[in-house]
């Protein structure tokens, strides 16, 4: 991945996005040439010259001092995960002497593996960066059971979700699943451009899917930290989950992530119910096809 063209497509993207009128500008009748702003807008709303902002949009951001970098991102409207991707393109196209990111984990310690054992209750996993899951308890694979059926390993979400076909299955809100994969990964590959195996694995799913390669384009990033997971289940059917990921600072790139359902609620007793069938069943022994007639309000 070329740094110069990360940067060009990044920020021509976001310039796209950002309408006259959003950006608080008079927007003058008759047609545009180009969606979004222009470049001479973006540069006088972050105060830098058009010859300047038509430089980084070439995409040399080398020796771009941080208040640019604000600037850009104000103009822009850039979110929390934009803005850490933009600085996170700047590191990268710095000097060659600039330390490197310290290498991520690449295995679970075992008092990690021992806290996941404990989470008896709550289905929870280790992932690294790349999206490869390196540790589960037997919740997380029993509610899992479709993603870790494949004996491929490490496991890993981004190539369930777009090359497996049960995936469209298990997730609910597919399209939303797929969205936010590749936006992490978008994410992971800006902080660390050097990851050959990441790289390996773009590679991949970019030749053998479609759906991926168009999101891809699309240049979007997103940090996944909270919110709502829609699944499937073969074996108990629709549950709705909280989940709560949480970077191991003590190993670089290791995130553990848990799921949860409000007490009482028919997804923690469904969650229950899969609890017990796990205690005496192999996830591998879940059904091929869902069971469409588990519901729950």
């Amino acid at each position: 991945m070329d740094n110069r063209d990360e940067v060009k497509a990044f920020l021509s993207s976001r310039r796209a996005k950002i309408t006259p009128e959003q950006a608080g500008l008079q927007h003058h009748s008759g047609k545009r040439r180009v969606p979004g702003l222009r470049r001479s807008e973006v540069a006088d709303l972050a105060g830098v010259s058009v010859e300047y902002y038509a430089q980084l949009e070439r995409g040399n951001l080398s020796g771009v001092s941080d208040s640019v970098l604000d600037a850009l991102a104000r103009a822009l409207q850039l979110d929390e995960a934009e803005r850490a991707h933009l600085a996170a393109l700047a590191r990268a196209a710095g000097p060659a002497t600039r330390p490197r990111r310290k290498p991520p984990a690449r295995q679970v310690r075992p008092s990690v593996a021992r806290l996941l054992e404990l989470m008896a209750e709550v289905p929870a996993f280790v992932n690294n960066a790349r999206l490869d899951v390196l540790a589960a308890n037997p919740l997380a694979q029993a509610l899992y059971a479709p993603f870790f059926a494949d004996p491929a390993r490490p496991a890993n979400h981004a190539r369930f979700a777009f090359l497996n076909p049960r995936a469209r299955d298990f997730w609910l809100d597919w399209e939303r699943i797929a969205d936010d994969t590749v936006a992490v990964l978008r994410t992971e590959a800006g902080r660390d451009p050097y990851d050959r195996a990441l790289t390996d694995l773009i590679g991949e799913l970019s030749t053998r899917s479609e759906e991926f390669r168009v999101r891809w384009a699309a240049h979007d990033v997103r940090l996944h930290r909270t919110g709502l997971k829609h699944f499937h289940h073969p074996v108990v059917g629709d549950l709705h989950l909280s989940f709560e990921s949480m970077e191991l600072s003590a190993d670089p790139g290791l995130t553990l992530t848990a799921l949860s359902a409000e007490a009482g609620s028919p997804h923690d007793d469904a969650l229950r119910v899969l609890a017990s069938w796990a205690a005496t069943h192999d996830p591998a022994d879940a059904p091929a096809e869902p069971g469409r007639g588990h519901r729950h309000s």
